[in-house]
């Protein structure tokens, strides 16, 4: 089968497609056959180097990135009861994802629920775990608060501002003016240039910050966060810079680490069926052009999600 792999950090060529050993199917697992796998920033800073993701994997060289996928069950190890082959899955891996094939333990994947289309369960699982965590489980968000969501039309943005919203909140979404109205259209109650000074200067304080950003860009804006306010950062490289500036100002802040809960997967997936969230997925790419599918992620200026196509 088709794998694309890392064997040394590096840049986005580093990625290579090779032929790769159909892994053994066990006792309670399934082997999946890969319509989509989700192109994430982390995906990218771990083929470079950088992060826990890196960390993690340095001794495992040759690894393959992927951990957000959707597929088919093609066939089902004993003891499998819940999958048939055709069966279509999504969910959160350790790895993996960027191949033609790859076999998980059968509990890991969640059925996809019919009417909700293979790309829109592909870019869900990591991007909405992200969010819904980020605002809920770290940042305490509340009806009624105001929450400031950077890179707000990327992958986990555009997701952060339809749930925030979900959740009673005021949404103020940080974007360039080509991304404005497709925020308001997700229901963004403000939409700012973030490169705009003047814009930034008028911003009303807000309860939440929710950084997509880190960095320079995430210490200039605690700024505007209420004294007391909470700052959730995601970007774990300057997480410490974020929440040492944010402490010298008596924020509240954290980073954070997306954990795999099924359970909040199998409500998000819902909101997906019911209409209530909406999956933006601007660009697929085939496993052949996961390079250019990096790069892309890296540039820091996508709408939505971007894919790779089995």
């Amino acid at each position: 089968m088709k794998q694309l792999v890392i064997q040394a950090f590096g840049d986005a060529d580093q990625l290579k497609l090779v032929e790769a050993a159909r892994p053994a199917l066990a006792p309670g697992q399934i082997r999946v056959k890969m319509h989509y796998a989700g192109v994430n920033p982390i995906d990218a800073k771990t083929r470079a180097g950088l992060g826990w993701g890196a960390q993690a994997i340095k001794d495992k060289l040759p690894w393959s990135p992927g951990f957000e996928v959707m597929g088919s069950v093609l066939e089902t190890g004993a003891e499998v009861s819940r999958y048939r082959p055709g069966d279509r899955v999504f969910g959160l891996v350790a790895g993996g994802g960027y191949g033609e094939e790859l076999v998980v333990e059968a509990d890991e994947l969640l059925p996809v629920p019919a009417g909700v289309s293979d790309e829109m369960a592909a870019g869900l699982s990591l991007a909405g775990a992200t969010a819904w965590q980020g605002l809920t489980d770290h940042g305490a968000l509340k009806a009624g608060e105001r929450v400031l969501i950077s890179a707000a039309a990327g992958g986990v943005g555009h997701l952060a501002v339809q749930l925030a919203k979900h959740l009673g909140a005021t949404v103020v979404a940080l974007a360039s003016p080509s991304n404005h109205d497709f925020l308001r259209g997700l229901g963004a109650d403000e939409v700012i240039d973030y490169r705009n000074e003047t814009q930034l200067a008028g911003l009303v304080p807000v309860d939440l910050f929710f950084d997509l950003v880190g960095g320079t860009s995430g210490v200039t804006l605690l700024s505007h966060v209420k004294p007391g306010g909470r700052v959730v950062t995601v970007p774990t490289i300057t997480a410490e810079q974020i929440i040492a500036a944010a402490g010298a100002l008596g924020l509240q802040a954290t980073g954070m680490l997306r954990r795999i809960d099924n359970t909040q997967l199998e409500q998000l997936i819902q909101a997906v069926a019911d209409g209530t969230l909406q999956v933006v997925v601007t660009h697929c790419y085939a496993l052949a052009e996961g390079a250019a599918a990096h790069r892309q992620i890296e540039s820091g200026h996508t709408r939505g999600k971007l894919l790779l196509r089995g």
